[in-house]
């Protein structure tokens, strides 16, 4: 998400350089990278100001919001809960993110957004 307008990097039109807030998914093969080195990268885009990771295996949600130099976490969990991205004035309860997610399956499903 981009408050203003989008700045890319080349003509491939997929790297966005100044975004406002990145969502990641949790996988157990990539969970280590998303919260250790690509958190790291992602600090050092000015135009950041929050950083969200949603967990596949449970109703729970890690947010880290910027204030000036300082990096401050949230958790958000439960299906009653609501992420409240401050930056973009979007407030989503968490039952909708998870609203398709079968926690019973062997093989957890990714939610599909609404049209």
């Amino acid at each position: 998400m981009v408050r203003g307008e989008a700045r890319l990097e080349d003509e491939y039109l997929d790297t966005l350089l100044n975004p406002t807030v990145i969502v990641e998914v949790l996988s157990e093969s990539t969970e280590a990278y998303d919260r250790g080195e690509k958190f790291a990268q992602y600090r050092r885009l000015e135009s950041l100001r929050e950083y969200v990771l949603v967990a596949q295996d449970k109703i729970r949600i890690e947010h880290f919001l910027r204030r000036g130099d300082e990096w401050i976490l949230s958790e958000v969990s439960g299906p009653e809960a609501t992420l409240d991205l401050s930056s973009i004035d979007c407030h989503i309860p968490l039952a909708s993110i998870y609203e398709k997610v079968d926690f019973n399956s062997s093989e957890i499903q990714v939610p599909q957004m609404k049209r």
